[in-house]
């Protein structure tokens, strides 16, 4: 998401970082580059305009000019200014408070991505809300559409309403809303049709339904590939439906980003969900800092750590937390290790989360490095008896030529995956000496049990912490260095 834009901004303030001192036309002449980024990531036009405009202002003022620092003072100008135009600091979720069945109704072209949403949406209502939802189809136009969602409600445990032939959407609008009140259930999601362009009957359509319905949100869903067109769609359906919100779809495949960036602007809404994939909890809240913040290659470590919690499991974190308090850590841990940053979303979302990971990011993608690493890796432990799992100075050259060859690899490859558990082990050892768990958790100011991230990930923290190849060695976390609102995440703790 937001490769080549984040790609093209890194190069023009790297350059300002390099001055000690800027001028105004330095300042301009970083803005015209800044503004041909924008442009070529399908921003819409006004939307770059006021973005530059608002930029320079406040760039070209002399506290900014003769400060020690001018190049940090304008990326945080620019930092801020993306956090405006993606929506504020403001994060608003989904409007569930009200009298039940709270009506969520689901908007946009054919195509963009609604069925999937409407199913995503409910299955994330019930688990991190913990309410009682119902989706119906109202898409009778589109072959099947029905039947999909029958399916997609199945699969994420979350009720439909069951199929009428023959019903118009009005009649299963009105059926839905008395189904869900007779049933109890706190909230229905209503998954309109949509049509391959913006018609006088769509619109019809959905003023029909809304007005059966009395929907406390109206989601638009948008597919954020197409582009320029996704904000023409967004201005359309704003003349004429009252929006709540946008859900932009496909965001995994984004390079640009220019539709997120614009629609805010354009439909006054906010952006209230991303989607990020095809699975069926590939759906996150959208916060327009921390967006920012990845745009701008500075990461975005608070939500690798709420991914962190929701992924890794409570019993196997302490599990290793009592190793790693031994300074023990064997190949089974190692495993399971690999595992969690696989479910996690593998090697490339990590890196693109994690501050100052822009450029080890490009490094892993020119020397091939990438999520079939993890694979291999897995592979490789798998292929190991036990006894060699828990002691790996037992794998001598002929038992190292067995592993490679029941995992398809080389033994170089063997013998890199030792190595790395080695510094791992060594790094165990060294938090042990620190004081165990609450060493490791001064490394991130106040931290519980396991010390965050640096626990759930031994490669991606703690001291001297060998990690995989290509990432570095952490040496310590100084929480002052860290985004606001981890910082204030880390307090709460």
């Amino acid at each position: 998401m937001f490769d080549s834009l984040s790609d093209r901004l890194g190069s023009v303030f790297d350059k300002l970082r390099g001055r000690g001192a800027l001028s105004e036309q330095d300042v301009r002449d970083a803005m015209r580059e800044v503004r041909v980024a924008l442009l070529e990531a399908d921003v819409a036009l006004p939307v770059v305009r006021r973005f530059i405009d608002a930029v320079t202002e406040k760039a070209v003022g002399s506290e900014v000019l003769k400060s020690v620092t001018p190049g940090q003072q304008v990326v945080k100008i620019v930092n801020d200014e993306l956090v405006e135009m993606l929506g504020g600091d403001q994060q608003e979720g989904l409007l569930l408070d009200a009298r039940p069945p709270v009506v969520i109704m689901m908007v946009g072209l054919q195509g963009s991505g609604k069925t999937t949403t409407t199913a995503k949406l409910a299955r994330l209502i019930r688990e991190k809300h913990g309410k009682k939802a119902l989706m119906a189809s109202l898409d009778v136009n589109r072959p099947a559409a029905q039947e999909q969602l029958a399916v997609l409600g199945t699969q994420t445990g979350v009720a439909t309403l069951p199929i009428v032939a023959g019903q118009q959407p009005v009649d299963i609008a009105r059926r839905a809303m008395e189904s869900a009140r007779l049933q109890a259930f706190d909230v229905l999601l209503l998954d309109t049709a949509g049509r391959l362009h913006v018609d006088e009957a769509l619109m019809a359509e959905m003023k029909a339904v809304a007005g059966v319905s009395a929907p406390t949100e109206v989601l638009l869903v948008v597919d954020s590939l197409t582009g320029q067109d996704a904000v023409n769609v967004a201005r359309s359906f704003t003349e004429e439906v009252p929006l709540t919100g946008v859900v932009l779809t496909r965001m995994d495949g984004d390079a640009r980003g220019g539709a997120a960036l614009s629609m805010r602007f354009v439909t006054g809404k906010p952006i209230k969900f991303a989607g990020t994939g095809e699975k069926l909890d590939a759906i996150e809240a959208f916060h327009p800092r921390r967006v920012a913040e990845r745009i701008l290659g500075m990461g975005d470590v608070v939500s690798l750590v709420e991914k962190a919690a929701a992924t890794i499991k409570e019993e196997e974190a302490e599990a290793l937390a009592r190793k790693m308090a031994r300074g023990q850590f064997d190949l089974d841990d190692l495993r399971m290790q690999l595992r969690q940053m696989q479910q996690m979303g593998g090697l490339g979302m990590l890196a693109g989360m994690l501050p100052g990971m822009k450029k080890a990011k490009a490094a892993m993608a020119q020397s091939g490095v990438d999520d079939k690493v993890l694979v291999h890796m897995d592979a490789i432990i798998g292929s190991m008896t036990p006894k060699e799992r828990a002691r790996p100075e037992l794998l001598n050259a002929k038992r190292k030529k067995r592993v490679a060859a029941g995992s398809g690899t080389q033994v170089q490859d063997v013998n890199k995956l030792l190595k790395m558990h080695q510094e791992m082990s060594r790094a165990m050892k060294q938090i042990k000496k620190m004081g165990g768990l609450k060493g490791l958790g001064a490394l991130f100011g106040k931290g519980g049990p396991g010390g965050g991230l640096g626990a759930a990930m031994p490669g991606l923290g703690g001291p001297g912490a060998g990690g995989l190849p290509g990432l570095g060695k952490g040496a310590g976390v100084d929480p002052a260095t860290l985004p606001p609102d981890l910082q204030e995440l880390l307090k709460k703790k």
